[in-house]
């Protein structure tokens, strides 16, 4: 029987960026017009946001949650290293990289060969440097298990869970940095190129109304006022129901698994109602405290509009694991939830290893 490891974490692209430009998407924001200037005004924010922008645009600030970042990222190497894997495999959401126009599918395997990840595309896009000071076009290698991918696509299929599968990146598309960046910061001391585990990628459609209609990323008020929506996104539940799945179809192999959800939470340039400045912490938090109760009934009643409406789109990475976690009855055993308001999103890190210390 397969022994698994669950981990949660984020590939939140600034981190592979320096401290002075940590906060560089709410300095972008912050150009938009048609965003209120009450509501760009420092002295009407929370005052979180006050202390974290400060008076150098959160770059003093930025130490310190890169601190934090790096503490759960070596949490969940650590365990990642004790448990040994035969394989990893991570949900992470294509955000119009690999997916586009041609087609989007819900859930996809990437059952690739060994491939050159080119990790700094999203920071050489915004002209900005790498913290490792390594040139712009640095790639790693990631290992894959092509075998192993096309067997757990055949099982899902079996099991009447549709999904699709890929065997090679679209010609021209990007390597999806949500899979890339989770080797990139697990390996942080070396950027991604001493990771010794092979990565089964699942990507999934979290942007779903938006990943065409705003390319998957950041927008403008004046952009977003007309945009014609793409169809939603798998639901809450049915991420959660294909992370179960995928956990019944590795059970009955004899391999040691790491599943790991990688995205952050809620993120200030999808919070709509909140003027794309700051993440919707309070839902955040309410998904956060079922999370450390185990109550995954408050989660899979989460809507996909609820999922839209609190800029969480990402999440549903975290979906899918929890799902997996449920199916295998694992507890919790640490997790860590990271608050901010200038640095785009809300952070967790999770590990669910069996040793149950609650």
């Amino acid at each position: 029987m397969a022994e698994f490891l669950g981990l949660g974490m984020t590939h939140y692209p600034p981190l592979a960026g320096t401290d002075a430009n940590m906060a560089g998407i709410l300095s972008w924001t912050l150009t938009d017009p048609d965003i209120p200037a009450a509501e760009k005004d420092p002295a009407n924010w929370p005052e979180l946001m006050r202390r974290e922008w400060a008076d150098d645009r959160g770059a003093a600030a930025a130490a310190g949650h890169r601190k934090q970042l790096l503490e759960g990222m070596t949490a969940c190497r650590t365990a990642l290293d004790e448990f040994a894997p035969d394989i990893v495999l991570v949900w992470g959401d294509d955000q119009y990289e690999n997916f586009k126009e041609e087609a989007v599918p819900p859930f996809c395997v990437l059952a690739y060969e060994d491939t050159d990840v080119e990790p700094f595309v999203w920071l050489n896009s915004m002209g900005m440097p790498n913290v490792w000071g390594v040139p712009p076009e640095h790639t790693f290698r990631m290992r894959t298990d092509k075998v192993a991918a096309r067997r757990l696509t055949d099982e899902l299929l079996r099991a009447d869970f549709d999904v699709a599968y890929s065997y090679r990146q679209l010609s021209g598309a990007k390597f999806p940095h949500a899979i890339g960046n989770t080797q990139l910061f697990l390996d942080y001391d070396k950027a991604g190129q001493g990771f010794p585990y092979p990565i089964l990628p699942i990507t999934v459609n979290c942007y779903g109304q938006h990943v065409i209609a705003r390319r998957g990323g950041l927008a403008r008020f004046a952009d977003i006022a007309d945009e014609d929506l793409d169809p939603v996104g798998p639901s809450p539940a049915r991420c959660f129901a294909l992370g179960a799945a995928v956990a019944r179809a590795l059970s009955g192999t004899d391999q040691r698994v790491a599943l790991i959800a990688s995205s952050s939470w809620s993120h200030a340039f999808l919070h709509d109602k909140g003027w794309h400045l700051r993440p919707d912490t309070p839902a955040d938090q309410r998904l956060y405290d079922a999370f450390v109760r185990r109550d995954w009934d408050v989660w899979t009643s989460t809507t996909a509009d609820d999922v839209v409406a609190a800029g969480q789109h990402e999440m549903l990475n975290w979906f899918c694991l929890a799902g997996a976690m449920h199916e295998l009855g694992m507890p919790l055993r640490w997790s860590e939830f990271l608050v901010t308001d200038a640095f785009n999103s809300n952070k967790c890190f999770a590990i669910f290893d069996g040793k149950d210390t609650q």
